[in-house]
């Protein structure tokens, strides 16, 4: 079948994670929402900004939903289906939860794109559904002036297993499952200037479902947990101190990113999001002395698919961190600490 070569990221305007409203202009719009406390049931909601909503569905099992979707940040429909359905169940896994099933949320500028590009994003969203063992149950669809795609996702968990970003302790290590530095990658996508083999390391990272999540629930050295998308390492670190009311403290050295990242983020391929995310949050971090610019880019780069940032009790961290490596994850590191103090991040050199 010949299907015609549209651009995918030549019809939207913004792609990915990137394409998520300024942490600033979510919090003007949330402001006026009405709190979901009165509602015993529901364990999760909107309060600290978590991964997904959760609620108790009995003494023991809770049903996690989410949904998640945005526009193109690659050419490719296969691989733009695969990266956002990767991208929408990663919320369930962050919760220490397991998918069940899934729903397809589509909008297609139907005048622009040919059917047989439409199914191929679709079938991508389907092979990884399949891959996390999960149906495509339904979904709804709508002729939409930009190519939208995603997935809401619904999944379970035992309630002791359930992970929240707000419950890191004072003194628990921070680690983090995947490497940094996606958006700076599709931002040279954008004007061509990405090396073949740096697209396939950058679609490698962002198809790999982060299904450690569901185990980590089960181990109670781990306390806390989220994943790193749109807002950047910096922006989704300062919600789980914020939530917490600690401090985290993030190791520069330490960080994992992709292979060219420093060096295309050295030379400009930055993200408009990435400058969104630090003019949002930026007075509550702290650098150090003579921190560049791009290495600041580097950590509020909004992430696609990202990775784990995971709270845990320092005595268990060294084991837990080979115990994420040993399960295909190779980037995972130690990034920092979480301590008393002021309700910010501070990233040390």
């Amino acid at each position: 079948m010949n299907i015609p070569q549209i651009s995918l990221t030549s019809l939207a305007h913004g792609g990915g994670c990137g394409c998520k409203l300024a942490p600033s202009v979510l919090r003007q719009l949330m402001s006026s929402q009405p709190s979901t406390l009165p509602y015993s049931q529901l364990l999760v909601g909107t309060e600290t900004s978590d991964d997904a909503a959760v609620w108790l569905l009995d003494d023991r099992t809770c049903i996690i939903a989410t949904t998640d979707f945005f526009m193109p940040m690659v050419d490719d429909p296969f691989d733009f289906g695969r990266i956002a359905a990767t991208n929408a169940i990663s919320d369930v896994y962050a919760m220490g939860g397991s998918p069940i099933m899934a729903l397809a949320i589509l909008g297609m500028p139907i005048d622009k794109l040919p059917p047989e590009s439409v199914r191929m994003i679709l079938d991508g969203g389907r092979a990884v559904c399949a891959e996390a063992g999960i149906p495509v149950a339904g979904g709804h669809s709508i002729d939409c002036p930009e190519p939208v795609y995603g997935l809401a996702v619904i999944g379970t968990c035992q309630r002791h297993n359930l992970r929240r970003n707000a419950d890191a302790k004072a003194g628990d290590t921070i680690i983090l499952t995947k490497p940094l530095g996606v958006g700076v990658y599709s931002a040279a996508i954008k004007k061509g200037m990405l090396p073949i083999e740096r697209y396939a390391e950058m679609v490698s990272t962002m198809t790999k479902l982060n299904r450690v999540g569901a185990k980590l629930g089960t181990d109670g050295s781990v306390h806390a947990m989220t994943d790193v998308t749109g807002f950047g390492l910096l922006g989704h670190a300062l919600e789980m101190a914020q939530a917490a009311d600690l401090s985290v403290k993030i190791d520069w050295k330490t960080l994992p990113f992709l292979i060219d990242a420093a060096d295309l983020a050295r030379n400009g391929f930055i993200t408009g999001a990435s400058k969104r995310n630090w003019s949002s949050y930026g007075e509550r971090v702290w650098l150090p002395p003579n921190f560049q610019d791009w290495e600041r880019d580097l950590l509020t780069d909004p992430q696609t698919s990202g990775g784990l940032l995971i709270a845990c009790a320092s005595d268990e961290a060294s084991r837990l961190a080979s115990f994420i490596a040993a399960e295909g994850y190779p980037a995972a590191r130690i990034v920092g600490r979480f301590d008393r103090g002021p309700a910010g991040v501070f990233v040390e050199q």
